[in-house]
């Protein structure tokens, strides 16, 4: 059973930074298995960033430059590092290891 807990969303003013992180437990088949989504009050759930190998990942274009995915592999995290960060940014994050997997979330609210 994979248990994935998420940290680091908060309040954050129009430009500034945050990193989010999410602890993977127990048997994961590979930490480049995960990706990060999103989901603003009445949309749909939406890609964010995801790796695609262990060497690649790929964005959705409105956060291409300003985020960036990267793991620990000892430490089984992976973290979201959001920069110039933007009121539509605004959303529940999730992490997601696969198809079944999926942390609680955590609230990013970007405002001024």
């Amino acid at each position: 059973q994979v248990q994935l807990v998420e940290s680091g969303g908060g309040l954050v003013q129009p430009g500034r930074s945050l990193r989010l992180s999410c602890k993977a437990s127990g048997s994961i088949s590979s930490i480049y298995a995960m990706g990060w989504y999103r989901q603003a009050p009445g949309k749909q759930r939406e890609l964010v960033a995801r790796f695609t190998s262990a060497y690649t990942s790929t964005y959705a274009d409105y956060v291409t430059g300003r985020f960036r995915i990267s793991s620990d592999n000892a430490k089984n995290t992976v973290y979201l590092q959001m920069n110039s960060l933007k009121p539509e940014d605004t959303a529940v994050y999730y992490c997601n290891h696969g198809l079944h997997f999926w942390g609680q979330g955590t609230q990013v609210t970007v405002s001024s």
